[in-house]
Order: structure tokens, then sequence, then C-alpha cells
């Protein structure tokens, strides 16, 4: 078996890995905080895991993957400032905060169901797992690792000597921005476990709790959720790149003092931002947001965009255009015509494609080398059709573009009927006519290329 090399976060190099348990993973990823429709920059990371799970289980791990749905507790900064995503989004459509979180948790599946993204083993709910989180931070207080000021607990990062680790921060020449002033907190990077005294009056969700009736700060959910559902140490935690300044500092600093287990994770990854033309990153709260339906209505598939991802290395910065996203769209029709083209009983795969593709997927994830693999079996001609489709299947596992289920698109008896209209057209060299017919049938929603045979139509 090839070995598997991923990039960790926490040494800043690329790892051998090798799994705490013989032949099984444990992996949790960072969900969406459902306030709000998850935008294509969030999107990419949620390709990229999936990418990365399938990786894992075409080396033969059996993966146990677990996402957090986060309903509470998470404030517009990260940190602990800022408003309440979740009150926000309960303002801003004059809903309940219950009803904004149904609403975007079944829009997000919706979402990475039509990327077709593997759903996760376990999806687990911050609001279902209050009591948990109590416990976690009773485990902290009995520690010695919390202090109680203004009414709401906080973990004290002073009792940690090896404190932003992950972020290789210089806790002596601090210069981190992202946590703004708090009189209450003894310590800087000190950050809130327990809020009874919200600067929300009309905070929508409370519990009760050994220190007042309130609600859990954003990190801890994560700690608790996957430790219950992974255990105490597990393989692969990851998230974007924006997630490591703070929330992953913060989350291995209340796991692992709760724990004494050292590294609580072994494997970090964490993907690059989605970027635009101007190098900014794509934001809910900027004009920038584009939504997998903004895409839709502009006429590019799901999978165009899935496609567009894999084209570029996940730690590196993905440059969005609609120019770029065009050429995606271009390159996956492509693929599904050649794919549809060899469509046959399944036959064998050659051993050198195999290796070559394993050799590049298992070099931390190379999806671009990947691709190009792909394009290089087309021109093998001395590869058998049937040999050829079984490639491409096998590749299929880790690429999820869906290629096994694709078929060829039915055309309406109406579209052929205008489609014989205009040959008929052309045979006369009635060139008006003919490109009248062309513009009725693509306002119906296909195309039409003319060849030598005559003419083939596809849908849009």
């Amino acid at each position: 078996m090839m070995v598997l090399t991923l990039y960790n976060t926490l040494t800043r190099k690329k790892e051998s890995f090798v799994s705490l348990k013989k032949s099984s993973v444990g992996m949790y990823c960072c969900g969406p905080t459902v306030y709000n429709y998850a935008h294509i920059g969030n999107l990419r990371s949620y390709i990229f895991e999936d990418i990365l799970r399938r990786v894992l289980e075409f080396n033969k791990f059996k993966v146990k993957h677990v996402m957090n749905i986060t309903d509470v507790g998470h404030l517009t900064s990260d940190a602990d400032s800022g408003e309440d995503k979740m009150l926000k989004g309960a303002k801003r459509e004059k809903k309940t905060v219950y009803e904004i979180a149904e609403f975007y948790t079944k829009s997000f599946k919706e979402d990475i169901k039509r990327l077709i993204i593997l759903e996760p083993t376990v999806w687990c709910k911050a609001t279902d797992h209050i009591t948990d989180q109590i416990e976690l931070i009773q485990t902290l207080e009995k520690k010695g690792f919390t202090y109680l000021v203004g009414g709401n607990v906080y973990f004290d990062t002073s009792k940690l000597k090896d404190y932003g680790k992950l972020v290789k921060l210089d806790l002596e020449a601090d210069t981190q921005e992202r946590v703004e002033e708090d009189k209450n907190k003894k310590n800087k990077h000190d950050f809130v476990l327990w809020f009874t005294k919200s600067k929300f009056q009309d905070q929508g969700m409370k519990w009760k709790s050994p220190w007042g009736e309130g609600y859990p700060g954003w990190h801890i959910e994560c700690s608790a959720m996957s430790m219950k559902y992974l255990g105490k140490q597990f393989d692969i935690h990851c998230g974007g790149i924006d997630h490591i300044p703070v929330h992953h500092t913060n989350e291995i600093a209340q796991s692992e003092s709760a724990t004494g287990t050292k590294p609580w994770v072994k494997y970090w990854l964490h993907n690059e931002f989605l970027v635009l033309s101007k190098g900014e990153k794509m934001a809910k709260s900027g004009d920038n947001f584009i939504t997998l339906q903004t895409l839709e209505e502009k006429g590019f598939h799901p999978l165009d965009y899935r496609y567009f991802c894999l084209g570029t290395h996940y730690r590196k910065p993905l440059m969005f255009s609609w120019d770029a996203l065009e050429s995606a769209k271009n390159a996956r029709t492509r693929l599904f015509d050649k794919v549809l083209e060899h469509k046959s009983t399944v036959g064998k795969v050659p051993t050198k494609y195999s290796t070559q593709f394993m050799k590049e997927i298992n070099n931390d994830l190379n999806t671009p080398n990947a691709l190009a693999i792909v394009w290089d079996v087309f021109k093998d001609k001395k590869l058998k059709s049937n040999d050829l489709y079984a490639t491409l299947i096998l590749f299929d596992e880790v690429l999820g573009l869906g290629l096994k289920g694709i078929k060829k698109d039915k055309i309406p008896q109406d579209i052929t009927k205008l489609a014989k209209e205009r040959l008929q057209a052309r045979q006369n060299k009635d060139w008006t006519t003919s490109d009248k017919l062309r513009d009725e049938i693509n306002s119906l929603g296909y195309d039409i290329e003319d060849s030598a045979e005559g003419y083939t139509i596809k849908k849009k």
C-alpha cells in the first residue's frame, strides 16, 4: 500500500499518515453556523473535507466522520465580541432563532447533496449537547483552568505554557489583533466558556447551569461533541485557515487541559480561502456573497463548481471569476460527454493508471494532478473502451463527480422536430430560418452543434 502523506498545520510539514487505530480513522470537521445560506467560499471547505474522506476510504480506512451544526454561541468576531450570529439572522428575517437554525440547516444539507458531498457519519447540533458542554466546563473548573468574572466563565490561558502552538503564537511578543479587549479578562487570550451576562437582552437561547442561566461560548461545543463521538484523542480535525488563530487554538487549549492528552488531535488540516479578483475573501457580511443557487441561476451546475475546486490544491487560495468557472463548466461537460462515449460493462483498470492516480491523491490530496491523469487516460489510444470506463469510475471514488450515474439527455420531441426543420433549412441554404430555429432551440434550454453527420443536441 502506498503511503498517504498529509500536511499537518500543527507541525507545519507533510507527514506520513498513521491512524491511532488500525484501519479506522476518527475525523471531526467544523460545520456551518446556520444563520444564513452557505456561500461558495464556505462550500470549498466541505468539498476539501469530502475529498479527504474519500482519499482515506480509497486507502481502505473506515472513517467515522463527525460534523457539528453551530446553532448557538457563535459571535461575529470568532472571539468574544460582536453580534450573536443566530440572533442576527432572527432579527433579519423576523423569525425565532430556532426557526432560523432549522431553515438554514436544511438548506446546507441540500447544498452538500447537490455537490455530491458524502454526509457525515454523525451530525451533531450544539443545542442538543448543552449538558455535554456544561460537564466539560465543570471538568476544567475542577482542574483550575477557569475563573468567574462579571457572571461569565472564562478559560485562563496563562495556565498553559504551550497555548497558541497551532498558530505558533509568541505570547511574549503577541501581536494578535482578532481578540478585542474585555475588562473581565485576566489575559488577552482568555475566552468565554459560558455566558450568563449577555449584552443581548433578547437572547433567544438560554439554559440553566451551575453558573446561572445562559448559553455556551462557541469553542466549547466542538471539544465536547468531538470527544463524545470520537474519544479523548482522535486522528484528524479540519476547517478553514480562519479557524487556526482563535477557534482551533482555543479548542486545543480547553481539550488538552480537560483530558491531559497531548496531542489531543494528531493531524490538523486546513484549507485556504476562495478569493475574488481584488484578493478579498468571500464573506456573508459583504457584497460578494455568492451561493450555490446563484451559480445555478446563472446557468451553472453544482458539479461545475466542484470541478472548479478540484483544479486548485486545497492549501492554495482559489481565485474565483465567472470566466474561470465557465472554463470549469466546459471541461466538466466535455468530461461527461467523453464518459458517455465509453460507458459500457466495466473492464479492468490498468495498474499504470491506478498507481499514478494514487500517487497524486496520496501526496496531500493533489487533485489538480489527479485531474490531469483523467485527461491522460483519454489520450491512450491503446486502452480498450471498457477498461477506460472502469478507470474513470475508479478515479471518481475520490473525485466525486457522479460519473457512474450520468445518462444521455432525453431530448423532447418538440426540440427534435425543431432540429429536423433547421437541418432542412440548412440543406436549402435558408440561413435566416436556420438561425431563427437555432435561437428558438437555445431559448428552450438546448444547444445544437452542427457536424458532417448532421447535428448533436445537448441540454444546457
